[in-house]
């Protein structure tokens, strides 16, 4: 006697044995049960593998080139987009009010994973889960400090990832600036009310960095695109000597503005990404936000793997970069010391 998924029947063998067989109807549907469970065995072995599906949650857009810097570190990692891996692409365009609603609908769609890009968008998804796994790329504030995690070692909750400490190196951008240009005394800040990071920024961190420097800082709130021209031409009557365009979302979806802004205005400009910069900005400083995002995927890769995210450490960057564009500089009529360019990572020309 033999027995599949906990069904018993009798074997060929024993089928034959009339001694055995009382009643000779029951061979048929020996038989049915038999074929059925090995019928049902191999449906089984037959079922497709669920497919993973990852949800991308940011502030901006598609545009950013970051997005396919983080698919292309999937790829690298054995992931295909459509094959074995799904993404789920949710962007507000710069409307941050619009990620809760983004976020709840990854929710819905019972993502396995949800990548959330800067710190509103982060916040946005611990709003909408507290079971689903959080991935964090490009998180300017100490996550720790703005409850995202319990520790850097140990997140305790649903969030692990990458941060990339903007607001920690703004101090220092500053201080790049007043060394690329030794004359500037008035620095413009454009800053963003609704991010958290800005707002440290400018009440916190430049202050303190400017005070040893001589320098007297100018902040302008911009709240919205449509508030950047506003804002140039009010900032233009107060004539400051250097620009400072502080990070995310808001300002990086509009970097060709500021980007153009500054040139015209002859005004030496200093960003936190390298991207600003290879488009006609002067100078930045900042954690390399390729690697960063390269990072994210292996965060992924992990907990598609089974790790959990209260136990995967937030990493920090490790690595910082100074680039400068001579061309820029020549555009605006600028020397920029060579005590300067010889610490740069890159130089554009």
């Amino acid at each position: 006697m033999n027995e599949i998924f906990g069904i018993r029947f009798l074997d060929s063998h024993s089928a034959n044995r009339k001694s055995k067989i009382k009643n000779p109807k029951w061979a048929g549907v020996i038989t049915v049960v038999v074929t059925f469970a090995m019928c049902g065995a191999a449906a089984m072995a037959q079922q497709p593998a669920k497919v993973p599906r990852i949800g991308l949650l940011r502030p901006d857009s598609l545009a950013n080139p970051m997005v396919e810097v983080f698919r292309q570190a999937l790829r690298d990692l054995g992931y295909l987009e459509g094959k074995n891996i799904v993404i789920e692409y949710r962007y507000a365009e710069g409307k941050l009010d619009r990620l809760p609603d983004l976020a709840a609908e990854l929710v819905r769609s019972k993502v396995d994973i949800i990548v959330a890009a800067f710190d509103s968008g982060v916040r946005a998804a611990k709003s909408a889960t507290r079971t689903i796994p959080i991935v964090m790329m490009g998180v300017g504030t100490d996550p720790v400090e703005a409850g995202l995690v319990e520790s850097l070692a140990r997140p305790g909750g649903n969030i692990t990832g990458v941060t990339n400490l903007g607001v920690e190196t703004a101090g220092k951008r500053l201080e790049l600036l007043k060394e690329a240009v030794r004359k500037i005394s008035r620095v413009a800040v454009l800053y963003d009310p609704a991010n958290r990071g800005n707002i440290a920024e400018v009440k916190e961190v430049l202050p303190a960095a400017a005070r040893p420097l001589g320098l007297t800082i100018q902040s302008w709130e911009i709240r919205s695109t449509d508030g950047f021209e506003k804002a140039f031409v009010a900032l233009m009557k107060k004539r400051p000597n250097g620009l400072f365009l502080a990070g995310g979302p808001l300002m990086q979806s509009n970097e060709k503005r500021t980007i153009g802004f500054a040139l015209k205005s002859r005004l030496p400009s200093v960003y936190n990404t390298r991207e600003a910069i290879e488009a006609g900005g002067l100078m930045s400083y900042g954690s390399d936000r390729v690697a960063m995002n390269r990072r994210a995927a292996y965060f992924v890769d992990r907990i598609l793997k089974g790790a959990k995210p209260a136990d995967l450490p937030v990493e920090r960057p490790t690595k910082f970069e100074l680039v400068i564009n001579i061309k820029t500089a020549k555009q605006i009529g600028l020397t920029i010391p060579q005590s300067v360019l010889y610490r740069a990572d890159k130089v554009i020309k």
